[in-house]
């Protein structure tokens, strides 16, 4: 699964990574400890072309009676989009990408769980696949996104049998495109490749969301 994330590279090299023109009206701050229901940096298809925005983590349907849900629906498994009707209706015209630069996962010991960060071993900044919705109630309106997991590779299998779907920059263009119809890209949703990937044991202070500073991925001797 993919509980926890980071984004800490300024905006300006974001922009350019994702090939979008800088805009002033957005701003953001480094983020050592993500959760769900926070706001996340993502990139959407609209009518002019790509463009980098921000969603809350945890989608709400457009469907649902009030946004409370989204708090369980931080992930979606690539195995059943097409049956869930929560996503089988986004699957085709409503994918994303949700930036990251690092995520946080927990390997079971005898004493507690032990967090690792996990990172790509350039250090660049990735995306995880995602869908997005909009949900509106009178006067509120909601946009919100899921990550999209699958089974976990090799490197990760030690910590948990499900990692968070990491496209290839090559493959992200092919992963937003509304004229792709799921088909076409449902063989991007796969683990992402062991030798590419990076991990470290980090602070168990990363498991409480009141804690958000450059001490969350320091190393530490375990």
């Amino acid at each position: 699964m993919c509980g926890r994330f980071t984004l800490t590279i300024e905006l300006d090299v974001l922009f350019e990574r994702f090939e979008q023109a800088y805009s002033s009206q957005l701003s953001m701050s480094p983020s050592y400890n993500i959760a769900p229901t926070h706001s996340v940096l993502a990139v959407v298809r609209g009518e002019k072309g790509n463009k980098i925005g921000r969603l809350r983590w945890g989608l709400v349907p457009a469907w649902a009676k009030d946004p409370s849900i989204g708090a369980k629906m931080i992930n979606a498994r690539s195995e059943t989009l097409h049956e869930k009707p929560s996503f089988k209706s986004l699957i085709h015209r409503q994918r994303c990408l949700v930036i990251a630069d690092s995520f946080y996962e927990w390997q079971k010991t005898e004493k507690h769980k032990q967090p690792y960060r996990i990172q790509l071993k350039n250090g660049e900044p990735f995306s995880f696949a995602g869908l997005w919705s909009v949900w509106q109630s009178g006067h509120e309106t909601l946009a919100t996104c899921t990550i999209i997991t699958a089974q976990a590779n090799a490197f990760m299998s030690p910590l948990h049998d499900r990692m968070p779907v990491i496209l290839s920059q090559k493959d992200e263009a092919l992963w937003l495109d509304p004229n792709r119809p799921f088909q076409d890209v449902k063989g991007l949703l796969t683990s992402f490749p062991t030798k590419d990937m990076h991990m470290y044991p980090v602070s168990t202070k990363v498991n409480h969301t009141r804690f958000n500073d450059e001490e969350l991925v320091r190393p530490i001797h375990i």
